[in-house]
């Protein structure tokens, strides 16, 4: 039997000179070990991406995490920090990928900056600095920590009792995540329903809810010794699941 496809979109860094596209090892180990599916590192190339060619040989989308955040102009706003990294490759190839995988069902789980993206791409809008908004908790790792420090669980999430996330883990009311990121949602876009939020309000998990496939987005980082995590390797078996049917 074939291994399903799961398209991994590229992030484009400089390493010394030169420019590379890269997708960190911890995803792609989570695709082919959790999800049991074949990843295939797609270049972040704008719009010359041949979308219609990757979308046809795709079982399933998986987008990572990044250090760069979604350009800010993308949901009408100026960028507040411009010292921070911005991926405007990546934010050209993924966008539009997300909104005809969604139309086309394609199985898509999202991480971290592409829980964000796919908020952007529907039509929401995100807080650049969630630790400066009045009531919300700093959600930013200490980067001077050893990285089992940065990525170890931080804090709960409370699931939607009635919601796709908590029926994979089967059942549960609330699970601990690690938590790494600046930024966060602000609006949630239209059509997308909350599957867990934060102590502090803030949406840390959501599916679309039309969606014709599995699709779901978390904003913690599951990909992290996923197969040390139990409530990790669940979400990675399901979505794989999604991969092959």
């Amino acid at each position: 039997m074939r291994s399903p496809i799961v398209l991994v979109p590229a992030c484009v860094h400089h390493i010394g000179a030169h420019p590379y596209h890269t997708a960190q090892l911890k995803y792609v180990a989570a695709v082919r070990e959790g999800a049991r599916c074949t990843p295939l590192i797609v270049p972040a190339l704008g719009t010359a991406t041949d979308f219609e060619s990757l979308l046809a040989v795709a079982d399933g989308i998986m987008l990572t995490g990044s250090a760069s955040n979604v350009d800010a102009s993308l949901y009408g706003e100026a960028v507040l920090d411009p010292s921070l990294p911005r991926d405007e490759a990546r934010d050209a190839t993924t966008l539009p990928l997300i909104r005809a995988a969604i139309k086309r069902g394609i199985p898509l789980l999202a991480i971290c900056r592409g829980f964000q993206e796919v908020n952007v791409a529907l039509g929401g809008t995100l807080h650049q600095a969630v630790h400066d908004v009045a009531g919300m908790a700093d959600h930013r790792e200490q980067k001077d920590q050893p990285l089992d420090q940065q990525y170890a669980p931080s804090h709960r999430v409370l699931l939607d009792p009635g919601g796709r996330l908590a029926q994979i883990l089967g059942g549960a009311a609330e699970i601990m995540v690690n938590s790494l990121h600046g930024q966060g949602i602000r609006q949630l876009a239209p059509g997308l329903a909350v599957e867990a939020r934060a102590d502090d309000g803030l949406v840390e998990a959501y599916r679309v809810a039309d969606a014709k496939g599995f699709t779901l987005a978390v904003q913690w980082h599951p990909e992290w010794k996923f197969a040390d995590n139990p409530d990790s390797v669940k979400l990675f078996r399901a979505f794989g699941d999604a991969c092959r049917l």
